[in-house]
């Protein structure tokens, strides 16, 4: 494979890559060390990602300006630390960065960590001081909360202002839920009057508007407390890895670096944990978000918590809330990791601007429910198969596990055995996998040949095909994806309208094109090195995959031949929302073979269209959801308590709509395969019977499944 070639290059560049170091000191006092290690770090990850990243970047003053850009949105992402002064010192560097990594040098690195320190300092006395007075808010003051649309303070003056607005909005916003939490309590407490008079007695007392206020400071300056304190222990070694993290996301964001602890996080994320709430998160700006659900884990049972959702807030059962905005991504990990049978409460953001408390009860994730699952729908006498497939999972060791393609094929068996007249591949959600399974997968509806090319920067275009000749399925075949759909789901929707052997359903893919490859540096490293170790490692993207067509699927994804309304889509971010995406472009298209039969996409395309714009669910949910894309864009907001609790009030209301129209949905008849309800040796038949009950019961009101259905029924 052209990654192992990639690996064997890397791994030749590094004994002499050190020529361009001062190596005359690494003999010097312990105390020196730091500075050496920095020297050797940097230079290896940015000289490395110039040898082997698929796309590298020459390392110039246009790279200089991308990493001074990209590190100074890092630095103070909420733009509430350094001033406008600072920045100016700052931007000395702004072109020299490259010949600071290429001298052994790091005086920009030094500099920015110096400024934080001092304007850290100064913002910590200054929290403590605004918080120490209650909050007035009846005034039509307003904070804007897109950091994006802000320039960095001019002065002391213009800092303290801003600091005054965010202390002020989010005692506001915890002041607004401490009056429902007592406002639900109140309702509680009546109810419990009513039945029985003597419960009265037990109510919690009604708290003034005051006393709500002082409270509400009061978790606002304990958050801080918290927050100043993990920002204290921000240490040298702290910012050199964020920095060599930026030099490698300025060649592409899949490309990064990992300090050794950070390897052990990505270790576990890679490998699956198997308890705990199943939720992966990310840091965006400041913000954690949550970046992908795992498959039958206690998150994907709950329901509720999605890819994209903001955590505002984490409490353990029902202890105090903690505010993890601005919070070291490590930490809030740690703070949402938990034993089973413990609860969580996250306070998420959802992305139409609502908030909303979730509980989830940590525990193991199910595996059964990570595999590929089938269905029938049955709809006015004809019989659609239906396929779930969470991810594109292999068993890379060739331990006995199981391959998603295999599985696909086996529930094609059963729906074959179920003599269905169309089958639909739901690829919604799935962030991809082992890139094989999905070029084996496509095999499985069209004859053997080409299903993907996969290309590194030197050589010739490889292609990956299915080796087996046999169509498991040729009818009619509809493949479900949305925005999250990435990577391995774009490969086999990409294959699959290509060879115009199905119609694809949905949305526009994320647009993931490329594959990455991890290196130890401590394994590769010169020895002379070894008194510095440990180095880390680091994640490079290595090749780009295109389509049979020679068009890439990097940046654009996979446009649906068939588009159908959707909220998680529509509000999402893609490949193209992120810093420094490599573009898309193209190569030669391979030799392949059209699917013969090729369905009437144009006409198919034109039903659909009509039965949406008619459909009243569907009209519904794109009301809600135009409602959700004006929300999204207002990112001023009031500080006036009464226009702050309309505006929630309003938002709740939107969502509450969004979820009456998908319920408003005529109701499909799904039942899951006999097979698929049978017991396992560790189940029992109550446990079968409920995991199988999980799996059709979000499906009945699938508004974007239904359409899929009738695309099906079109063709029979």
């Amino acid at each position: 494979m052209t990654s192992f070639r990639a690996s064997r290059r890397f791994s030749a560049l590094l004994p002499g890559l050190f020529l361009l170091l001062p190596l005359g000191g690494f003999a010097q006092q312990p105390k020196e060390v730091s500075a050496q290690k920095k020297q050797v770090l940097l230079a290896t990850v940015a000289q490395g990602l110039g040898v082997a990243h698929v796309q590298p970047e020459q390392l110039d003053d246009d790279f200089s300006r991308r990493v001074f850009a990209l590190y100074l949105k890092r630095l103070d992402a909420s733009k509430r630390f350094l001033l406008q002064p600072d920045v100016k010192q700052l931007q000395r560097y702004e072109t020299s960065i490259d010949d600071e990594l290429k001298q052994g040098k790091h005086e920009f690195l030094d500099l920015s960590a110096k400024l934080t320190a001092q304007r850290v300092q100064e913002a910590q006395a200054l929290y403590r001081e605004l918080l120490q007075k209650p909050f007035e808010f009846a005034a039509p003051e307003t904070f804007e909360t897109d950091v994006d649309k802000l320039s960095f303070p001019a002065d002391a003056a213009a800092r303290r202002d801003r600091w005054r607005r965010l202390l002020k909005y989010q005692t506001m916003v915890r002041l607004s839920e401490l009056m429902d939490e007592q406002s639900r309590q109140q309702t509680k407490s009546l109810a419990a009057a009513k039945a029985k008079p003597s419960a009265a007695t037990l109510s919690a007392p009604v708290r003034t508007p005051a006393q709500l206020e002082a409270e509400a400071r009061k978790q606002v300056l304990k958050y801080y407390d918290e927050a100043f304190s993990d920002l204290r222990q921000t240490d040298e070694a702290d910012r050199l890895a964020e920095f060599a993290n930026t030099i490698a996301n300025t060649f592409d964001p899949h490309s990064e670096y990992f300090a050794p602890k950070d390897k052990t996080n990505f270790d576990i994320a890679l490998t699956g944990r198997l308890e705990g709430t199943g939720a992966q998160m990310s840091e965006k700006d400041g913000q954690i978000v949550v970046a992908y659900i795992v498959p039958g884990s206690a998150s994907y049972r709950q329901g509720e918590l999605k890819a994209g959702d903001v955590v505002l807030r984490v409490a353990q059962g029902a202890a105090e809330p903690v505010s993890v905005e601005g919070m070291r991504l490590d930490k809030v990990v740690q703070m949402i990791r938990g034993k089973k049978g413990t609860e969580v409460r996250l306070t998420v953001k959802k992305p139409d601007a609502s908030t909303k408390v979730i509980s989830i009860i940590r525990d193991i994730v199910v595996l059964e429910e990570t595999y590929a699952q089938s269905a029938i729908i049955n709809d006015g006498g004809k019989k659609i198969g239906y396929i779930l497939l969470p991810s594109f999972y292999a068993d890379f060791n060739h331990n006995g596990g199981r391959n998603s393609s295999d599985d696909v094929k086996k529930e094609l068996e059963k729906l074959k055995a179920q003599n269905v007249q169309g089958v639909v591949l739901d690829l919604r959600f799935n962030g991809g996998g082992s890139l094989q399974d999905a070029a084996e997968m496509a095999g499985l509806f069209v004859a053997s040949g080409p299903m993907v090319q996969v290309k590194s920067r030197q050589g010739a275009a490889q292609l990956v095909g299915d080796p087996d000749p046999q169509v498991q399925y040729d009818g009619p075949l509809a493949v479900l994806v949305n925005k999250y759909s990435a990577s391995a789901s774009e490969i086999l929707a990409g294959a699959i309208q290509d060879y115009k052997r199905g119609v694809i359903v949905g949305n526009t893919t994320y647009g993931k094109g490329t594959v990455q490859r991890i290196f130890e540096f401590d394994d590769i490293m010169n020895p002379q090195l070894a008194s510095l170790k440990p180095f880390g490692s680091l994640k490079m993207t290595i090749q780009k995959y295109y389509r049979v067509t020679g068009s890439s699927t990097q940046f654009k994804g996979v446009t649906p031949d068939i588009m159908v309304p959707d909220a998680y889509s529509t509000l999402a971010d893609g490949e193209q929302d992120t810093d420094y995406p490599l573009p898309w472009d193209e190569i030669a298209s391979a030799k392949y073979q059209p699917w013969a039969a090729a369905p009437a996409v144009d006409k198919l395309a034109a039903a659909s269209k009509q039965r949406v714009a008619s459909n009243a669910s569907f009209q519904l949910l794109t009301e809600a959801v135009t409602g959700m894309e004006k929300r999204q864009k207002i990112t001023e907001v009031s500080l006036n308590l009464t226009a702050y609790r309309t505006e929630q009030q309003q938002a709740r209301a939107a969502a509450e709509k969004f979820k009456q129209a998908q319920q408003a949905a005529p109701t499909l008849d799904v039942a899951p395969l006999l097979a698929a309800a049978t017991t396992t040796p560790t189940d029992s038949t109550s446990t079968a019977g409920s995991r199988a009950a999980r799996f059709v019961q979000p499906l009945r009101k699938d508004l974007t499944l239904r359409e899929a259905v009738s695309v099906i029924e079109d063709q029979l």
